[in-house]
This record gives C-alpha cells, sequence and structure tokens, in this order.
C-alpha cells in the first residue's frame, strides 16, 4: 500500500510503526532496536503517536512502515523493507523482495493474523509467570 503522505514522525530512515501493547510486537521490535546499530530505523508506537500515516486502527491491524520519500508498507512488504536496513538481516530480506517468496510470506503473515491474538495471550501469561517484559 502506497501513501503520499509525508513520513511521520522524522526523515532519517525507515520509519517502524508498531502495536507497544502487543507483547509479540514488543519483543520483536526489542530484537530490531538491538540489530539497528546505524540507526536506519526510527520505531514509532502506533498507541501513544501524536500522528500516524494511516488511520490508527488500521495501523494497529497489520505491520507498517513509512520510508523518508512519504510511501506507506503492510505486512510482509514492510518486514522486507525493514529487513533491508538490518546489515545482519538484509540477505533475508534480499530473498524475502523476490515476488514469489514475497507473495508466500503474505500469504503466511495473514495466516499469523488470524492466530496472533490467541498468541498475545499466551505470551502475557508467559510473561506474566515470568515477570519479563521486553523495554
Amino acid at each position: 500500500m502506497n501513501d503520499p503522505t509525508p513520513p511521520l514522525p522524522g526523515e532519517a530512515g525507515l520509519t517502524v510503526w508498531y502495536d507497544g501493547a502487543c507483547p509479540l510486537c514488543a519483543r520483536e521490535i526489542a530484537l530490531m532496536r538491538r540489530l539497528n546499530a546505524a540507526g536506519e530505523l526510527e520505531f514509532v508506537d502506533v498507541g501513544t503517536a501524536a500522528e500516524t500515516p494511516l488511520p490508527r486502527q488500521a495501523m494497529l491491524k497489520r505491520f507498517h512502515v513509512t520510508t523518508p520519500g512519504g510511501a506507506t508498507a503492510s505486512g510482509a512488504a514492510a518486514f522486507v523493507q525493514m529487513w533491508l536496513r538490518l546489515p545482519a538481516l538484509r540477505p533475508l530480506g534480499r530473498l524475502a523482495a523476490w515476488p514469489p517468496v514475497l507473495a508466500a510470506l503474505e500469504v503466511a503473515y495473514r495466516l499469523f493474523l488470524r492466530v496472533r491474538p490467541a498468541l498475545q495471550t499466551l505470551v502475557r501469561r508467559w510473561e506474566a509467570r515470568r515477570g519479563t517484559r521486553p523495554a
């Protein structure tokens, strides 16, 4: 999905929009932050952002990124954009950008979205027992 809206909130690199209330998302973003040594990614919690390039509810339903040029991608295409900017994941990003692989990843992502609420519940229970939550 493309959107001509300028990237929010910064223009330095790719803006990664995530659901900070989602324990799965929080764990993934914690890993991406560690891999983002060059600062190519800017992470924004959709739930606390002053503005978003699309309606907030739409942003919370799927993973999104916004390029410095203002294009917004979601789902598997958004993951590819993010992976391509992280040296450790760049080979995965290149492979995932190949159209047949990207199409398969999008199907897998849509299937994941169906089970995401159940997985979130399981992770919340696990975190509550262990007393852990990524920063």
